[in-house]
């Protein structure tokens, strides 16, 4: 494999953001680096000793392999002072080149969700949306950045369930989300200018670089890319970039492993960069958004496509939005999250809330080992059916509230703790509850109709001054609405809302689609502090997030818990069995994971027939989170950052490293 140009020990742009050097910084008195002799920094160990990720040397973590459903061994990192933990080896990267030069978790986001959109295109990218959480160390505070998608102005209740309102109440052909009624107007390029805006250090101009070589330069395709444009060649082949760009003239699929650039997504970029983010939301790029919304049938003519309604003025008038995060105490921890239109820092909050009233820590995962252990038959029943809870509420209250409130008119309504005690006191130890009713939250007559959710992936930054992101990033499902346009992919994130406005009695669902609404998310990037003396907010404890669609909630709960409660290291808990409920019977328990015993749907083990004998419905399928965590954890006399990356993944965690 040959060396990439940006790859290269000192690449000339990284040079100039790096006359300030990287070694120094205290992170306001917080850390004392150590004196630690090896530069190990944005590289990864080998037995011959350190190689640059991306240079094709022996050891390098990009050099394309076939997707795994779990690597086994896996080993937390740790850092001095800077981490950045993705789903893919470039991105962390090119994220780890901008914190080595001394920008901050802000600017390393830009630059991170630029390569992610060119080696992760089936998972996020310029034309889907976000949700950051950002703390900003000197500030001590913590604030949220909305980038969700909206729906059109001129979008109806009916927009995804029918052609037309009038004359046409057929489904949008060749499915809701295959037309171009699943597009919702792209918002992450604005959350990214917004949150750059107020926490960047280094010119936006210079993040995209990585990016743009990339694209221009090559790069071997991944194994989760290879199997994602492998299994959607029948859709993405109806768009003629799409087919252009991922396939071989032959009609068959790039391969595993062979270089592919996209020239297009390089001008777009660099068109971003030079310009600013307002020149994706007007000009030419804007234009040919529109206009591939609006087509009106497939590359080849033989497949009508519904087109969607999206106009330039949607995108000129698209803001990202600056809210308040959702924080909430968690034993000795104050825990903060995303609030509406995401549903999961508050159902997050809700399940925790509801286990603070169990005794979680005597009920810790046996066998401890590298890969988090066995867990207990009652700790999984435990965590599964505070899920539940949270999920019936969830389902009925929560949506984008610039349209519906929630109860009460704030989220304490549904997160405070007597209301989260009595819920508890729903849970029974000998036998699931199956299916939760909803919370009696007061007269708010709202439908339930279940919205399903797909792919995404997440990033989970710290920047040497202790600053931190954690961004959850999607274009929904695998490569989105297969709609492409200037090297990107188009979202299919309005399939988010539900399907119908009304529920079987005919009363209005929260998450109905209406023009201009956001709908509705369970993307659960979170932060931890520890309580500090005064009970107030103290120091940053941990940070993490998941892609898994509508599962988001389970794996960041389970993550969670077995950090706080089971005193687990971030890659322990990262790689901890995935477990946990939406609002039904079944119960997941990850068959993909190695102290899983899946053969004959579990019948042989030990924690599924556990549960089946408390009336769990238990579904051993394989899970495929993509948890990046990072972790405060003291050691040499300094508070170091440990991270963990999901082996469901492809991931990598990079930063100022050295070996404990």
């Amino acid at each position: 494999m040959r060396r990439m140009d940006w790859m290269r020990p000192a690449p000339a742009w990284l040079l100039l953001l790096s006359l300030a050097g990287c070694g120094g910084g205290g992170n306001d008195g917080l850390i004392k680096i150590p004196d630690l002799l090896a530069d190990t920094t944005c590289t990864v160990a080998t037995t011959d000793g350190s190689v640059v990720v991306g240079s094709g040397l022996p050891g390098d973590p990009a050099a394309p392999e076939a997707a795994s459903g779990y690597r086994t061994g896996m080993q937390p990192v740790y850092a001095r002072s800077f981490m950045v933990v993705t789903n893919t080896p470039l991105a962390s990267k090119a994220g780890c080149d901008v914190l080595k030069a001394g920008g901050s978790a802000a600017d390393a986001a830009v630059a991170v969700q630029a390569v992610l959109g060119l080696v992760e295109p089936q998972s996020s990218g310029l034309g889907g949306g976000a949700f950051m959480l950002y703390y900003d160390a000197k500030a001590r505070t913590v604030v949220s950045y909305d980038g969700r998608e909206t729906a059109p102005a001129a979008a109806t209740e009916n927009y995804l369930r029918w052609i037309d309102d009038a004359s046409n109440q057929t489904t949008p052909r060749p499915s809701a989300r295959a037309s171009g009624r699943s597009i919702g107007t792209p918002g992450v390029l604005r959350m990214l200018e917004l949150a750059h805006n107020e926490h960047g250090k280094l010119p936006w101009k210079d993040l995209f670089q990585p990016g743009i070589q990339l694209a221009s330069g090559g790069f071997r395709i991944p194994g989760r890319m290879a199997d994602a444009i492998a299994s959607n060649r029948a859709n993405l082949q109806r768009d003629a970039e799409a087919a252009a760009t991922y396939y071989n003239p032959d009609g068959t699929p790039r391969a595993l492993g062979s270089v592919l650039t996209i020239p297009a997504y390089a001008n777009t970029l660099t068109t971003i960069a030079n310009n600013g983010a307002g020149a994706f939301y007007t000009g030419a790029i804007a234009q040919a958004i529109v206009a591939k919304v609006g087509v009106t049938a497939s590359a080849d003519g033989a497949t009508a496509i519904t087109p969607g309604k999206t106009t330039l003025a949607d995108l000129a008038n698209y803001q990202a939005k600056k809210r308040k995060a959702v924080c909430t105490t968690y034993r000795a921890y104050w825990v903060c999250g995303m609030g509406p239109p995401s549903s999961g820092g508050i159902a997050v909050a809700q399940s925790l809330g509801i286990l603070e009233n169990f005794n979680l820590s005597q009920y810790a995962p046996t066998a401890m080992d590298g890969e988090g252990g066995k867990p207990t038959v009652t700790g999984v029943h435990l965590v599964s059916e505070a899920e539940r809870l949270a999920y019936a509420d969830r389902d009925k209250y929560v949506a984008d509230t610039d349209f519906v409130s929630l109860p009460g008119g704030t989220w304490n309504t549904m997160l405070n703790k007597p209301y989260l005690a009595q819920r508890a006191s729903l849970i029974s130890m000998t036998r699931s509850m199956g299916t939760a009713q909803p919370g009696d939250l007061g007269p708010v007559p709202l439908g339930v109709v279940p919205s399903p959710e797909n792919g995404t992936t997440h990033v989970t930054i710290v920047d040497r001054d202790g600053n931190v992101v954690s961004m959850t990033t999607t274009v929904e499902s695998s490569f989105g609405s297969f709609h492409m346009t200037n090297g990107f992919i188009l979202n299919n994130q309005l399939t988010d809302f539900a399907a119908t406005p009304t529920d079987g009695s005919g009363t209005p669902v929260a998450n109905r689609v209406q023009a201009g609404k956001r709908p509705r998310s369970s993307m659960a990037p979170t932060i931890v502090f520890r309580k500090a003396e005064d009970g107030g907010m103290g120091d940053f404890a941990m940070a993490t997030g998941s892609p898994g669609g509508s599962t988001i909630i389970q794996y960041v709960v389970k993550t969670l818990v077995g950090v706080l409660d089971w005193g687990m290291t971030a890659q322990q808990a990262t790689s901890m069995v995935d477990f946990g409920a939406a609002n039904s019977p079944t119960t997941n328990v990850g068959g993909e994971h190695p102290n899983v015993n899946a053969t004959a749907s579990g019948a042989s083990d030990p924690l599924v027939t556990g549960l089946r004998s408390l009336g769990h419905t238990v579904s051993v399928s394989a899970q495929s989170s993509g948890l990046g965590t990072v972790r405060r954890t003291p050691m040499r006399g300094f508070n170091a950052l440990e991270g963990g990356v999901d082996p469901r993944r492809e991931g990598l965690v990079l930063g100022d490293t050295f070996t404990p």
